[in-house]
């Protein structure tokens, strides 16, 4: 009987008294049985003095596992473990492990797909000290497995307990997002925060902890302590914590796991024993970034600790150190909250703040900004819009006589606030998206303008001005034209343009305002001309309602040809219902985007991208994978020269003037999708102002607004297009179910392989060519895996399975 150690203390498995192999179908298969068991080169699977009980797994056995597992994110077919781990350690895997995966348990999830026990797929748990504590618990489990006595386990914990305990360092994880809790701050350089990335293994240490502790009398209170030493402490409701001395006089502690100093009695002091060493300590110290000049504040930092304590966070690590420096996000809500840049506004001198009134008239008003959705930011004459002018100007009179490179900024982050040169004068910016490391967007904060630049045309703020220009609220204010037609929707091209041609030409206008909308920061207005002010018939309002603005494009259906998209199915809704999920994709897009061959003219493409001879070897990224029979790759050497290019798109469209675009169906264009511009060619005009894109360097179809998409520009015309379509060779070409299609997307998609070729389909154009390739992964150091056997053995038995 193997107890399991799970909470409940009646959970265990009971297993046969002698080990007996797995049942052979053949000779072959009953002598590999029999060699897994009596072979001397297996690996150690049983413990010492545990021969009659085959179950219990080495920690070394299970760590060796959890290290091949580690290298597969996407998860390893349970059948595929014996070959990696025989070449990955040159011993034999016991083949019994797999008809009880469970043993495993501990160690990694096991997914199972079938009935059939070794039809799995395995996954790595994340906690990876959790590994290293059930490896301890095997440790102390060993023990009672020998029966020792309760003096020999005294004496062997003295004999490996250190003077000067070494405790691992806290661990950031290198991929994927992290979180923490905020436990306690004295100011905003010294936050104290416990990962929750570690929390289910310190609960169980400390349940560890708790029942070693608790069951074992001999363990007396720790002799001769010495400020620094860590020691366990019972704490209250019976828990056993881990803490450092801090001072003899009142016996002191700080609980390392939990951020607490607390005052004990020494007789509730015992030594650390060595496997309660094993886990980082849990709470550390950090930096909040953009508020280290103002740390001490006493209103920031009651700002923060109201908005943080006790509270999980996501977090953008800027710097790691022994107290990194770090941004945080409240991502419980619909949008996600930069709590630095929020508690920063704690500074905000309250008397410079504007609330409007509604029904107030106002007169003088700039229009700073119009947005492509209506809506507009304006300049009310205010103390702060004085005192703004003022500090801008002495920052003026700064930089006169200062070497500006002596500010630049160094290390950019989201909500950070900068200075930048518009117009011959410095405006305060706040930083929104960082796009690359040369090109993000900024949002100028006293006209509303959200603009990309380039990170070298940032200044930091000099220090002396820095509570100054900080205390400013920002002198733009949110506006909409009331009273529009309820059925305006989204705001056409036309509609925007009027609206700008008509505040570019008059430098000042009236306003009044109708209604607040506080859960949006927006508010209601009418505008006017000064000389139409109060008429409301002669108001900017009635104006642009009463203009011919309003009609969208009419939709346009493509009519279907054999090589063309299907999109007279995709009309309609397929601006907000599209999935580019396997089959999904191929059923709005069957033939992948290809057009006839005449619908193109070669006169406007750029130079074809080289393809590779059959049998070439080449580097490859994988940017999209629907499933074995359809993919896109890209070059790798060329994957820096696409990077510029977009970097250099994102600089130049973000700057220039958005203008009405004549769109035309198979015609190549440049369009922004997300944060970043992209080269596209126009597979469908679409309903509601959308249109059916195919991205020419990744190989994805999407859905853009006609507003989205400018004219590519010769100099974005050089580089070849960078999507080449793939088959994967080495399987049958066959219908892939929703099931296989989307394992094999997790295990190559945004991934580089290398890829051999078998034929190449060329043509004129980028999306008819196509190749059938073998994919190989090289990134294990002792083994490539070549990605057609893995289909072949698994996925095309789970699509004939459905």
């Amino acid at each position: 009987v193997e107890i399991m150690h799970r909470g409940d203390p009646m959970d265990g498995l009971i297993y046969p008294a002698k080990k007996i192999p797995p049942v052979a179908k053949n000779d072959t298969e009953q002598e590999k049985a029999s060699q897994n068991v009596t072979s001397s080169k297996s690996d150690p699977l049983l413990k010492p003095n545990m021969e009659t009980t085959p179950v219990s797994l080495s920690s070394d056995f299970k760590a060796k596992v959890v290290s091949i597992l580690l290298k597969y994110s996407s998860g390893l077919w349970a059948h595929a473990l014996p070959k990696v781990y025989h070449d990955a350690y040159q011993v034999k895997f016991p083949e019994d492990v797999l008809n009880n995966l469970e043993l495993l348990s501990d160690v990694c999830i096991v997914d199972y797909v079938s009935e059939v026990p070794r039809k799995a797929i395995l996954y790595a748990k994340p906690q990876r000290c959790i590994d290293e504590n059930l490896n301890v618990t095997e440790k102390v489990k060993r023990h009672d497995g020998v029966k020792a006595t309760a003096e020999q386990q005294y004496e062997e914990s003295k004999d490996q307990y250190p003077e000067n305990i070494t405790v691992p360092s806290l661990i950031v994880p290198s991929e994927g997002s992290v979180s923490i809790m905020v436990l306690e701050l004295k100011n905003t350089n010294e936050v104290l925060i416990r990962q929750v990335y570690y929390s289910s293994a310190q609960e169980q240490m400390e349940d560890e902890m708790k029942a070693y502790y608790s069951q074992n009398s001999t363990v007396s209170p720790a002799q001769s302590l010495s400020v620094g030493q860590l020691v366990a402490v019972h704490a209250e409701e019976d828990a056993w914590l881990r803490a450092r001395i801090i001072s003899l006089e009142d016996n002191r502690v700080y609980y390392v796991d939990h951020g607490s100093t607390e005052f004990v009695e020494s007789n509730s002091v015992c030594r650390l024993q060595k496997q309660f060493q094993l886990l980082p300590f849990q709470a550390a110290k950090c930096k909040l970034a953009g508020l280290e000049a103002f740390c001490d504040d006493p209103v920031l930092v009651k700002a923060v600790e109201s908005q943080t304590c006790y509270k999980i966070f996501a977090v953008e690590i800027l710097e790691k150190s022994d107290t990194p420096l770090l941004v945080l996000y409240d991502t419980s809500g619909e949008d996600d909250i930069n709590i630095n840049a929020t508690c920063l506004k704690a500074l905000y001198d309250k008397s410079l703040e504007l609330h409007l009134q509604v029904d107030a008239l106002y007169t003088n008003v700039r229009v700073t900004s119009v947005s492509s959705d209506g809506s507009l930011y304006c300049q009310v004459p205010s103390k702060g819009l004085s005192k703004l002018s003022e500090i801008l100007q002495k920052l003026e009179d700064y930089f006169l006589y200062k070497q500006t490179s002596e500010l630049n900024v160094l290390l950019p982050f989201c909500g950070k606030i900068c200075l930048f040169p518009s117009k011959g004068k410095w405006a305060r910016v706040e930083i929104k998206i960082i796009h690359t490391r040369r090109a993000l967007d900024v949002q100028f904060m006293d006209s509303g303008t959200v603009a990309t630049v380039k990170v070298s045309e940032l200044k930091e703020i000099p220090p002396q001005f820095l509570r100054e220009v900080i205390a400013i609220p920002p002198q733009a204010l949110k506006c909409c034209l009331a009273d529009l037609p309820p059925n305006t929707g989204m705001w056409t091209p036309d509609a925007v343009l009027w609206l700008r041609d008509a505040v570019i030409s008059c430098p000042e206008f009236s306003m009044k305002v109708i209604k607040q909308d506080a859960s949006k920061g927006i508010a209601h207005i009418y505008l006017f001309a000064p000389e139409n002010f109060p008429d409301m018939d002669h108001s900017i309002n009635r104006q642009i309602k009463n203009a011919d603005l309003w009609k969208h494009q009419k939709d346009v259906f493509l009519s279907v040809t054999p090589s063309g998209p299907s999109s007279t199915k995709a009309v309609g809704n397929a601006a907000s219902t599209l999935q580019l999920s396997s089959g999904k994709l191929e059923k709005s897009f069957p033939d992948s985007g290809r057009e006839p061959s005449s619908a193109v003219s070669t006169i406007d493409m750029p130079p074809p991208l080289p393809l590779p001879k059959p049998g070439d070897l080449m580097d490859i990224y994988v940017s999209v994978a629907c499933h074995p029979g359809h993919f896109i790759v890209q070059p790798w050497n060329e994957l820096n020269n696409l990077y510029a290019l977009m970097e250099e798109m994102i600089l130049y469209y973000s700057r220039a003037e958005e203008k009405p675009v004549n769109i035309e169906k198979n015609k190549l264009y440049a369009a922004k999708i997300g944060d970043e511009w992209y080269r596209v060619i126009i597979k469908g005009i679409l309903r509601n102002g959308y249109l059916s894109v195919y991205e020419l360097d990744y190989g994805k179809h999407e859905f853009v607004s006609v507003r989205k998409v400018q004219p590519l520009l010769d100099t974005f015309r050089r580089l070849p297009f960078q999507a080449i379509t793939a088959q994967l060779a080495g399987v049958k070409n066959q219908q892939w179910s929703e099931e296989a299609s989307i394992v094999f997307r997790n295990l190559v998609e945004k991934k580089p392989f290398v890829a051999q070729i078998q034929a190449v389909n060329d043509s004129t154009y980028s999306w008819d060519r196509k190749i059938v390739t073998f994919l190989v992964d090289t990134s294990l150091p002792h083994i490539d895996t070549w990605i057609h056997d893995f289909v072949s053995q698994s996925l095309v038995e789970f699509s004939k399975g459905d």
